[in-house]
């Protein structure tokens, strides 16, 4: 491990000491998402006598989204309603392991009786989203046809009260006008929410684009932070940490404005412990910008506990894990 602490100071002095630097990076506007997935049978309906069912170009946009989605870290899962199942439990977003979900979806089936329950497939699912790190995003992949059970937007409307910092977001294959209302309505309940015509995904990539960057990530400006990393169980910080924070705090203090300390650790130990870690470390480098004469105003705090950008199942990846990310507001 020493060799490797080692090895990263010298990447830094060989880079000119560039061991802060303002980059325009991906940030995370979530930290987890899920897919909700409409397997109704008027999913299984195509276009015309032999057409692409809705089921078979929802699989086709799901996987042109799940190609795009940044590897910045994510938690996600993927369920299904009209037969609730779970498809990809939740866990780290791995993209092989979502598309395999993908590829398990449906593309036909049965059409008559199998009605659909959009509202139970919600409140069937919404138990999950306790344990789902935030902000969270529950993308429903639907035609809109409820036709059974309870009122989808109540229920969603419900799940909001109820789960602080989810935001539902739509990619509709409605092909009814009572089927986009209720859609809409999902929509219009939360001004977080982002609502797309999947016929849209289907024919551009640039909208692809959009609706992955306005769901999952924003261009924000930062200091990269090479080598601002903790022991196990640490929120200490040692010399080599202390020497990188004394180069951010004169960028901080030369830029200024407001920004967000994101306090990072491995994936070691219970969600609550390292929720409280990851605040400790985050708290541990604003108190050392302090001393350094950057107002303590300027500087907020996050802890988002376990994180799984690096690869948690090599000490090397855990290292790396622990540590702190300054993001400009």
């Amino acid at each position: 491990m020493k060799t490797f602490r080692t090895a990263l100071l010298a990447a830094a002095l060989v880079m000119g000491l560039a061991s802060s630097s303002q980059a325009e990076n991906m940030v995370r506007k979530v930290d987890s998402f899920d897919f909700l997935v409409d397997q109704s049978g008027s999913m299984m309906m195509g276009d015309g006598i032999n057409g692409v069912t809705k089921a078979a170009k929802a699989k086709q946009v799901l996987t042109s989204v799940n190609q795009t989605i940044p590897d910045l870290g994510y938690q996600g899962s993927m369920h299904s309603f009209a037969g609730v199942k779970t498809l990809v439990p939740y866990g780290a977003w791995d993209r092989a392991g979502m598309q395999a979900g993908i590829d398990a979806l449906p593309a036909g089936g049965a059409i008559f009786g199998k009605m659909t329950p959009m509202g139970d497939g919600i409140a069937a699912v919404s138990s999950d989203y306790a344990g789902m790190a935030r902000p969270t995003a529950e993308i429903v992949v639907s035609d809109g046809a409820n036709n059974q059970g309870v009122d989808p937007v109540a229920e969603a409307a419900a799940v909001y009260q109820a789960q602080p910092g989810i935001c539902f977001h739509v990619i509709s294959f409605a092909d009814t006008p009572e089927g986009q209302a209720t859609l809409d309505k999902i929509a219009a309940l939360n001004n977080c929410s982002v609502s797309v015509k999947g016929a849209d995904l289907l024919a551009s990539q640039e909208a692809v684009d959009k609706f992955v960057a306005d769901v999952f990530y924003g261009g924000g400006e930062a200091i990269v932070l090479h080598g601002v990393n903790f022991a196990f169980d640490s929120y200490a910080l040692d010399a080599m940490a202390q020497g990188i924070l004394d180069e951010a705090a004169a960028v901080l203090k030369d830029k200024g404005g407001n920004v967000v300390l994101e306090g990072w650790t491995d994936s070691i130990g219970s969600d609550a412990y390292n929720k409280r870690l990851s605040q400790n470390r985050a708290n541990s480098v604003k108190s050392y910008l302090v001393k350094q004469g950057v107002p303590a105003s300027t500087l907020a705090t996050q802890g988002r506990g376990k994180s799984f950008k690096y690869d948690n199942s090599n000490e090397e990846g855990r290292y790396l894990n622990r540590r702190v990310e300054i993001q400009f507001k």
